[in-house]
């Protein structure tokens, strides 16, 4: 029974743990596009979902900017094309970008300006010399605002979940010895 009672805590405390560390997207009030290194030329794959909650297609101008730890960034002042219906509800759409080579993608913000209130669902980006990376936004682009993430200085989310089972386990064996 108590083993059952030390495994159904630890279990909780593990799911809770995983769900706070869900990053969200937030507002970038220091983002900063004037400095931009023109090292290289490389060619990037933007795939960027729009949620189903979002308005059957949308007006709005989104721009996108990404880049590394390391200050390269790429950044395209128009990713949607208004002759074009794109960024429809329910759907995904492919970019090929091409910018100064970057390493491993840490950042991306998106920029929205217009009246329909577009939403996201993912923007994942590979490059050359990159993993793809998948962010995660599922919530509406306020107007006139970089909004996104910026995970260069952050631990990757595999030492967070690492972080998070040696937690778990210091707790799982002080409960035990607790019981003992």
């Amino acid at each position: 029974m108590k083993r059952v009672l030390c495994f159904l805590l630890t279990s909780a405390l593990l799911l809770a743990l995983l769900e706070a560390t869900e990053l969200l997207p937030e507002s970038a009030e220091s983002f900063n596009l004037t400095y931009i290194q023109q090292l290289g030329s490389c060619s990037y794959s933007v795939v960027i979902s729009t949620s189903c909650s979002s308005p059957t297609y949308t007006r709005d101008q989104i721009s996108v900017s990404f880049g590394d730890a390391y200050g390269n960034q790429i950044y395209v002042p128009r990713i949607d094309d208004p002759s074009r219906r794109i960024f429809e509800r329910c759907s995904s759409d492919t970019f090929s970008v091409s910018g100064p080579c970057a390493y491993q993608i840490c950042y991306v913000y998106l920029y929205r300006t217009g009246p329909d209130a577009w939403i996201p669902t993912t923007v994942k980006i590979s490059g050359p010399n990159s993993r793809p990376v998948t962010f995660n936004y599922n919530t509406a682009i306020p107007n006139d605002v970089w909004f996104g993430f910026n995970l260069c200085g952050h631990a990757s989310s595999s030492n967070r979940i690492s972080s998070c089972i040696w937690f778990l386990y210091v707790s799982f064996v002080s409960i035990l010895l607790l019981f003992l």
